[in-house]
């Protein structure tokens, strides 16, 4: 993890957007080449993503059979851009972009972000990370000497500046990028190179808030490379801030497009169902449903903490936990908002208490929200699904705002950027 605060890292006095020359793929439709963000691929996904091109950014993102060959992407990246695979954009700009498909609008800009700590609130962590994706993240980006896909930021841009000039061009104006994706959705990026439309655009960004949506280890990797590179570096005041200043980022006025949260469940291997819910009617009220369609409604029903347990077959809905028992497993300085979360109960209450474990990435499998796709992991592994209710935004951007995080994986914020689209090369 990097550092908390190093008086010669770069200060960013506000929330800061700078142009840069993107690199794309140099296709008229790149839908192909494309991919969802690294930590929502499995293997088959993998081979399915190479099957559909040789040239897929998955090769960059998650490199070599054991997807940690971090070298193999720094040789796959530099022969791309030396073969005209990858172009990189002659002038400087910010990207529109927007994603669109039934039920679904975004529209945001992507730029370089100025890092900042927590502690100035410019840029908002509600999440915490773990150490194994921080350091695969750190090792790719140092060899890659790149950012290959951008984290997700969310802003209230009210009717701003920045706002106005990301519907205005993407209503009148010609895409550089127009693609649809195998998921269905529709994918448009613009360059706005325009030195006035960028300089009004960051005077609107400079003084507001951004909580992170997605992306909470890249952005840890992004300010870990940033230490890196100023302790090798030593940088005067007056050099100005260098690449590594600032991480590829999405920022979207969320008033203007409120996000689509969605649940992350878990999976516990080697926990068979029977076992799981007998250790847990002691603490819990259970109720058998018949099969996992039902189960998942009366989930969504339930007001209070509540997770659904399946495996197949009769799934079981945990509720009302004993209060007395649940106050005691809460950490200490916690607010009573962060305490009521669910994430929270599963991690510091269900898990550890009731189950006897961590929710970390060594005992816990996470699935990003398809309870089907979990219900088959537990088959699989002998275990037992947990699949729960999303959190509420405003649960998140309160807990946020106090500088408490929710546990890991605890949000899915969507839609994510489509990596593939747009990077950004650190060094020349």
């Amino acid at each position: 993890m990097p550092p908390m605060a190093n008086p010669e890292l770069s200060i960013p006095d506000g929330l800061v957007i700078r142009p840069f020359r993107g690199v794309r793929f140099a296709i008229a439709d790149p839908a192909a080449m494309t991919s969802p963000p690294y930590d929502l691929i499995g293997e088959i996904g993998i081979r399915d993503l190479l099957a559909a091109h040789p040239n897929n950014v998955v090769r960059l993102i998650l490199p070599g059979a054991d997807r940690h060959r971090y070298s193999e992407a720094r040789q796959t990246l530099r022969a791309w851009l030396s073969s005209g695979v990858l172009v990189t954009d002659e002038v400087p700009g910010i990207y529109v972009y927007e994603q669109s498909g039934p039920g679904v609008l975004q529209r945001g800009l992507i730029g370089e972000v100025g890092l900042a700590t927590p502690e100035r609130g410019t840029i908002l962590p509600h999440e915490d990370v773990m150490p194994g994706p921080v350091a695969d993240r750190l090792a790719l980006m140092r060899s890659t000497e790149a950012n290959l896909e951008p984290i997700f930021l969310l802003y209230e841009g009210g009717d701003g500046t920045a706002t106005r000039l990301v519907d205005e061009v993407a209503t009148t104006r010609t895409p550089l990028v127009e693609t649809v994706t195998g998921d269905g959705l529709g994918h448009r990026l613009w360059a706005v190179t325009d030195p006035a439309e960028i300089a009004a655009v960051a005077a609107d960004l400079r003084p507001r808030q951004a909580l992170i949506a997605d992306g909470h280890h890249r952005y840890a990797t992004y300010r870990a490379l940033q230490a890196e590179h100023h302790a090798a570096e030593p940088r005067d005041a007056a050099d100005g801030p260098s690449p590594w200043d600032f991480g590829l980022a999405l920022l979207v006025d969320s008033g203007s497009y409120p996000p689509d949260l969605q649940a992350i469940h878990r999976v516990v291997p080697g926990l068979p169902l029977d076992e799981a819910l007998a250790r847990a009617k002691g603490a819990w009220q259970a109720h058998e449903h018949a099969d996992l369609a039902e189960g998942l409604a009366a989930l969504r029903k339930s007001a209070g903490p509540a997770f659904l347990l399946a495996a197949g077959g009769p799934a079981h809905l945990l509720t009302d936990p004993d209060p007395d028992q649940v106050g005691h497993a809460m950490p200490a300085g916690r607010s009573d908002r962060w305490r009521a979360l669910s994430t929270s109960i599963l991690a510091e209450f269900l898990l550890p208490k009731v189950w006897g474990m961590r929710d970390d990435e060594h005992s816990v499998r996470v699935v990003h929200h398809d309870p089907e796709a979990a219900v088959r992991l537990a088959q699989d592994c002998g275990g037992t699904a947990v699949l729960m209710n999303p959190l509420a935004v405003d649960d998140v951007l309160a807990v946020a705002a106090r500088g408490e995080r929710v546990p890991r994986k605890s949000t899915s914020f969507g839609p994510k950027p489509r990596t593939g689209l747009l990077m950004r090369l650190l060094t020349p």
